[in-house]
């Protein structure tokens, strides 16, 4: 009887310690989610299933902008995402959408991130770029500085193996090998501009020859965009240049919505990723706590 409990005991610790999502010991986890606000709402609240989720299991979370419809109107709705999603984590990252960027207060996300709105970031060998693609040329000093810091990682970056940039709109009009932002984004902003120099600075003719650059040193480059979940939820695709582009949101609480989870094994290098249904990923938890 002993042995039997013993045996069971066992099975029990073994299981217990088993790592979730096929995550190996050294892998580090990343949960993604973008056009994540709850509709019908005074501009204050994430898609409630989003609140029903444990983040602890996450080196970090990745916020594709317009996290909330209306997020910087009120300062305590920024401490509302901070207590969900711990904004000064620095593996956490907020790329702000127009939902969240067009009612002013960006300092009320610097207060809590330490960082401007946009940056750049690396750790493990995986450097990240943060793009605040809603300003615009009313705003030079801050549109050319990002363009420098966009300039610099790209001129730089050698020990990464990964290149990840975060951004909220559909920027990659042109881009070889992808169709028009139109036919997956609530946004194609083909004449969006990079920098006050040259009126012709769009993602295509500016941003795009600096990554395919990259590319080609060896460092795998990849683009997260988050102004997506109406006409598509989960979009992936490589360009000519072997450049992947992925387009991931939520719409209206709608059953086929679906978040990106990221894992990086360290000690390989390996920067994978899979696209999870949200109302799967509840039932999972749900499950797993009948079973506690």
């Amino acid at each position: 009887m002993n042995k039997k409990i013993f045996l069971i005991s066992f099975v029990i610790i073994c299981i217990i310690q088993m790592p979730l999502y096929g995550q190996n010991e050294g892998d580090l986890k990343y949960f993604y989610a973008g056009h994540c606000y709850q509709p019908n709402t005074i501009g204050n609240k994430v898609d409630f299933r989003l609140e029903q989720l444990d983040y602890s299991q996450y080196s970090g979370v990745w916020l594709g902008g317009d996290v909330c419809s209306e997020a910087l109107v009120e300062y305590a709705t920024v401490q509302y995402i901070d207590e969900l999603f711990d904004l000064n984590n620095p593996e956490t990252h907020w790329a702000l959408g127009n939902h969240d960027a067009r009612n002013g207060n960006w300092e009320y996300i610097t207060e809590f991130t330490n960082r401007k709105t946009y940056y750049s970031y690396s750790s493990n060998k995986f450097t990240r770029i943060i793009l605040n693609t809603n300003i615009v040329p009313t705003n030079c000093e801050s549109m050319d500085d990002q363009y420098s810091m966009i300039l610099d990682v790209c001129d730089t970056i050698q020990e990464s193996a990964y290149l990840l940039l975060i951004m909220h709109h559909g920027l990659w009009y042109d881009v070889p090998g992808l169709p028009s932002p139109v036919n997956y984004s609530h946004s194609n902003l083909k004449y969006w501009n990079s920098n006050c120099k040259d009126v012709n600075s769009n993602f295509i003719n500016s941003i795009y020859p600096l990554l395919v650059d990259v590319q080609n040193r060896g460092i795998q480059v990849v683009c997260l965009m988050g102004d997506v979940g109406e006409k598509t939820n989960r979009f992936q695709m490589k360009s000519d240049d072997d450049i992947w582009f992925i387009g991931s949101g939520l719409y209206h609480n709608e059953a086929d919505n679906n978040v990106v989870i990221f894992n990086y094994n360290v000690s390989e290098l390996n920067l994978s990723w899979k696209f999870h249904n949200l109302d799967s990923l509840l039932m999972e938890k749900s499950f797993n706590l009948s079973n506690d």
